[in-house]
């Protein structure tokens, strides 16, 4: 369950802008806010099936438009390949240590991959 959260507020933050501006609304009192669907029907005046109705409509297009683009996945892929990256290099500096030019172009390799990861 936790992984279809994470995965969902992750299609939201890469595509919730393509969404209604009801969709974006009721996505974020449920998923960020944690209200239910019979708190968000009785804030907006509509049942409580409406509310879920939206979402439902909501979750699919974020999903349809990561099916077609595939955003989400290769950003994900990226991250992992990032961190992979940053973990040889950290080895690499550990190994040149003390080995002059070698151990200072591990150091701006691990610098560089830690401005990546963290932008």
């Amino acid at each position: 369950m936790e992984d279809e959260t994470l995965l969902a507020t992750m299609l939201f933050d890469f595509f919730g802008d393509l969404l209604t501006e009801k969709q974006r609304d009721y996505f974020d009192l449920y998923h960020n806010e944690d209200l239910s669907l019979s708190e968000i029907a009785a804030r907006d005046g509509i049942s409580r099936q409406g509310v879920h109705d939206v979402l439902a409509r909501a979750e699919n297009s974020l999903r349809e438009m990561e099916r077609k683009t595939g955003v989400v996945r290769r950003w994900l892929d990226m991250r992992s390949d990032l961190e992979a990256a940053g973990t040889s290099a950290r080895r690499l500096l550990e190994l040149s240590a003390g080995g002059g030019e070698a151990e200072i172009l591990a150091q701006a390799l691990v610098s560089a991959l830690e401005a990546i990861r963290n932008s």
